[in-house]
């Protein structure tokens, strides 16, 4: 039984297979072979039958029985003839002297002729003669019954024998079904070999991207179909996880940025709150102030208040973007308009501190947006060149586009704004760091100047929201140089909706 488990299906339903043909082949073999005996064996009876037959008749006609065996025209060399009376004694025997005193009612044959009228058998030992015979009996009329025998000689026995050439063509058809078997069984091993490695690797949950190929068959479609179901389950399994995964790295990110914001808040708010509450609490005490000490604490107040309604409305905004970006609405706009009406506000409190802003944006550039969001971007990026660059100038400039805009845009196509400096820049060190929240090079300068640490981060989110990319470097010759991508129109018709 160990030995049988060793072996594989294929071969196990091979072997099966084998000893059903060989059994089946043997049943029709045994049968084949007593059918031909026996057909032989009527053949001879038929042929005995006939000659007791002509017994009877010349027993009829008066012929002695002596010359019986003499008078009839057979084959055999030997022809043992007996009479048996109905009461089973043999009355003659042309081969014995002593006529045996046995009572033959008993005898297959003698049985036969008295139930049917003829019988015979095969191979029967004689007590008499101490020889084997095939005996075929007759009834007769008056109730006596004619045997004839033929002693088992070589010629009888040939006779008898069954051909065995049958044999020959039966071993060929079992040889031909064994093959036949071989392969059949073989190829539907291989489909149950593949099966099983397969819901071996399923079962140690293993990725499965692909298997081998089963044979093209109705069963290797339903192996395929059933991989193929599996490998895509796998997938979808292994897509869901990976979405977990992000969304969950997603949420703690966002968690990790609300803390990080509030604690920037938190730290943001307490020096304009702490710088009003000194100056609320030096009034209150010294009512005996001059007028000139009381309005420069009261400037002071207005100046931090003033800090922190822009500091709150920085939070709000980019609270908003982080949030709920599907809540900002968005229209055809024309880009180089908006960057005008930008230039046009900011220029006074340039030319306050020397600085001149040249704006080379003519080309209308139409894309779909947030007015708002986007004039936040180039004021936020003016505004921090005005305070913080040291320059004379602040140029505006884009990039010229592969298609003009007087033919539909592909969805593909996006315009470059480049806005630059020619002031001191900053250290490389602090260039990945920039669009940080709350992040400053110089803090002490950047309090003194009313800067909240969220513009550039307001930025870098707005173009984001809409589908660009912002990057900035030093200037060759000095300056920064912010560089920004955003997607145009797919055509010019959307502007009109």
């Amino acid at each position: 039984m160990a030995l049988w488990n060793k072996i594989t299906y294929s071969q196990r339903l091979f072997l099966w297979l084998l000893g059903y043909s060989i059994l089946l082949v043997s049943c029709f073999i045994s049968f084949q072979y007593y059918r031909e005996k026996k057909f032989k064996a009527d053949e001879l009876n038929a042929q005995l039958q006939l000659i007791n037959l002509h017994i009877f008749e010349d027993l009829a006609d008066g012929i002695d029985a002596l010359q019986i065996s003499k008078s009839q025209l057979h084959p055999f060399d030997e022809l043992r003839i007996s009479v048996i009376d109905n009461t089973g004694h043999v009355v003659y025997d042309n081969t014995l002297d002593t006529i045996p005193d046995a009572n033959h009612l008993s005898r297959e044959e003698i049985v036969q002729a008295f139930k049917s009228g003829s019988g015979y058998a095969v191979r029967r030992h004689s007590e008499s003669t101490g020889e084997n015979y095939f005996y075929s009996a007759t009834l007769g009329k008056d109730g006596y019954v004619v045997r004839s025998a033929v002693p088992y000689t070589v010629s009888l026995t040939e006779l008898l024998r069954a051909d065995f050439n049958f044999l020959w063509i039966m071993g060929g058809a079992t040889l031909i079904m064994c093959i036949l078997g071989y392969f059949a069984t073989h190829r539907l091993g291989l489909h149950i070999l593949r099966l099983n490695r397969f819901a071996e690797s399923a079962e140690r949950g293993e990725r499965i991207y692909d298997t081998e190929p089963f044979p093209q068959d109705e069963l290797g479609a339903i192996s395929n179909h059933i991989v193929r179901l599996y490998a895509n389950l796998q997938q979808a399994y292994a897509d869901r996880d990976c979405e977990h995964r992000a969304a969950l790295h997603e949420q703690q990110e966002k968690e990790r940025i609300k803390k990080q914001l509030t604690n920037n808040i938190n730290h943001e708010l307490k020096t304009p709150v702490a710088s009003i509450q000194v100056c609320i609490e030096t009034l209150l005490a010294h009512r005996n102030l001059t007028q000139e000490k009381r309005e420069d604490f009261l400037r002071r107040c207005l100046a931090n208040t003033d800090r922190l309604r822009h500091l709150l409305s920085d939070i709000s905004l980019i609270t908003r973007m982080d949030e709920a970006p599907s809540s900002v609405t968005r229209e055809p706009l024309n880009m180089t308009n908006i960057i005008a009406e930008v230039v046009d506000d900011c220029t006074p409190m340039a030319a306050s501190k020397g600085m001149e802003i040249m704006n080379e944006v003519t080309t209308p550039l139409f894309i779909k947006g947030n007015a708002s969001l986007l004039s936040s971007v180039f004021r936020n990026l003016i505004d921090n060149a005005i305070a913080y660059s040291g320059g004379k100038k602040i140029n505006i400039r884009s990039l010229p586009s592969d298609n003009p805009q007087s033919s539909d845009s592909t969805e593909n196509e996006k315009t470059v704004l480049i806005l630059s400096d020619d002031g001191c820049g900053v250290p490389s060190k602090h260039l990945p760091l920039l669009f940080e929240r709350f992040y400053r090079i110089d803090k002490g300068r950047s309090r003194a100047t009313g800067g909240t640490g969220l513009g550039l981060s307001i930025v870098k989110n707005a173009i984001l929201l809409h589908g660009g990319s912002i990057s900035v470097e030093n200037r060759p010759n000095g300056g920064l140089e912010f560089t920004i991508s955003l997607p145009l129109a797919h055509t010019i018709s959307e502007i009109d909706r």
